[in-house]
């Protein structure tokens, strides 16, 4: 049997890194600027904010922002401080209008995920600690989360917007 004629064809999706780069990063190592006594256990909190911007025909830059931050887990000393925002800069073709957005906040992170992860690694046992081994990120959840809180935000802005009469 073959294909149905008059069914359109999925157009094909072209998507190329053009470059990958550290716009900004910033490490703060505490522990050895106030010392600590003892061997502190370390406790981890890790934040993740995306941004995508056009550069030009079909170019488009993905950042990701991390903050891990390291802190004692009994007395919550500050150990270290680790800001980076990692981008990527894509050539797509392909992506469906509607489906763009999700896709640059959604694939193009995977995409750069593992060179900022090692990043991450290389800076954290630099700076004397351990490597930090980021988990995989779920850029689906993420990207989500970021929807809802959109729409409560307008739903809030709504709200407290005055009636005219």
């Amino acid at each position: 049997m073959s294909d149905n004629p008059q069914q359109p064809q999925q157009p094909q999706i072209k998507n190329r890194i053009v470059a990958q780069y550290i716009r900004d990063m910033s490490f703060e190592n505490i522990l050895a600027q106030k010392g600590l006594k003892g061997d502190p256990q370390p406790e981890m909190s890790v934040k993740v904010a995306l941004d995508a911007r056009k550069r030009g025909e079909n170019q488009y830059e993905v950042s990701t922002k991390l903050t891990v931050n390291s802190s004692t887990k009994e007395n919550k000393e500050p150990l270290f401080i680790l800001e980076v925002d990692y981008a990527g800069v894509f050539h797509i073709e392909g992506v469906p209008e509607d489906q763009l957005h999700p896709y640059l906040m959604i694939e193009c992170p995977r995409l750069t995920f593992p060179f900022l992860r090692r990043v991450v690694s290389d800076v954290t046992r630099d700076g004397g600690f351990p490597p930090v081994n980021l988990d995989l990120i779920d850029f689906v959840t993420i990207y989500r989360q970021e929807l809802a809180r959109r729409v409560e935000a307008q739903k809030a802005e709504g709200a407290e917007a005055p009636v005219a009469n």
